[in-house]
């Protein structure tokens, strides 16, 4: 029996259209990496059927829809037969040669790399904007090396180090949760931002500011869950002061990679809204908890 040299995790969260183009990426990197792809699937039986058919040598594993994204990339972990397991999302598309890039970038680590993400969703202003709202640290050039963060959809792990923060990913927290395990436990966080992934989401204004708002409720919720009321309450009242934060912040970094500066300019009135459902969603969070928002993100 071949074995196998990397697992690929994809939590199914969008349409079938959004996880048919990124399976068709992941097809090419079959032909110089022996690899399996992990389809944690919650749309529903049409998806699992047409991914069944036109992709048979997937894994598809089936959850029910209230599983959240933490939990799919868990439950992919434990399923997982390869020795190296890299974590993407259903809307992420990878180069060819990629998969051969993340192993031989292992090959150095202490068990865990991950690279940078760029926009591959250009029609439209409404793409760039949630994009450079959300993506901004991750958009190349961004540092190499040893890092103090690594992003969640464009990161490999060692098998081996997944079994030993077991606990970490069982969690049901966001990836910078396990991250952080990783460096209380002395594991250097490494990034290759030459790894570059494509972003390709497209949303309408509406959704994106409910997707902004429920993961920083989630974020925030879970955090603040089991503080006292008084800290819970501050916390909440000083978040009203985020948005400005968030907006400075988006536009400091994107200047400074010496990209997108135009669509950054036409995109501003639109991302001043975004952090102000952003920053709306940490008030909420802190306030009345998380809700079920982690299940709702995709």
């Amino acid at each position: 029996m071949t074995l196998l040299q990397l697992s690929v995790v994809v939590p199914s969260v969008n349409t079938l259209r959004d996880v048919q183009d990124c399976l068709d990426r992941l097809d090419s990197q079959r032909a110089d990496v022996e690899l399996e792809v992990l389809l944690v699937e919650r749309q529903g039986e049409m998806t699992r059927k047409a991914v069944r058919e036109s992709h048979p040598w997937v894994r598809v594993l089936e959850v029910d829809q209230l599983t959240t994204i933490p939990q799919m990339r868990a439950l992919a972990f434990e399923a997982a037969e390869g020795a190296a397991i890299a974590v993407i999302e259903d809307h992420v598309m990878v180069p060819d040669g990629w998969a051969r890039a993340m192993l031989t970038a292992l090959e150095d680590s202490d068990g865990v790399v991950a690279g940078s993400v760029d926009n591959a969703a250009t029609e439209t202003l409404m793409d760039w904007a949630c994009f450079l709202c959300e993506y901004s640290h991750c958009l190349p050039p961004i540092g190499g090396g040893k890092v103090d963060w690594l992003t969640g959809n464009n990161v490999t792990y060692r098998k081996d180090l997944l079994g030993r923060f077991r606990d970490a990913y069982q969690a049901g927290k966001w990836e910078n949760h396990l991250h952080e395990a990783f460096k209380a436990g002395g594991v250097d966080l490494v990034c290759h931002p030459e790894i570059v992934v494509g972003h390709k989401k497209h949303y309408s204004f509406g959704e994106y500011c409910s997707q902004r708002f429920l993961y920083s409720r989630s974020y925030t919720g879970a955090r603040m869950q089991g503080q006292p009321f008084v800290k819970r309450f501050v916390f909440g009242a000083a978040a009203f002061l985020l948005p400005p934060v968030l907006f400075y912040r988006t536009i400091k970094s994107i200047l400074s990679k010496g990209r997108y500066k135009g669509l950054l300019f036409k995109s501003l009135p639109l991302i001043a809204l975004f952090v102000v459902a952003w920053g709306l969603g940490d008030v909420w969070g802190a306030w009345f908890g998380p809700g079920d928002s982690l299940a709702k993100v995709c």
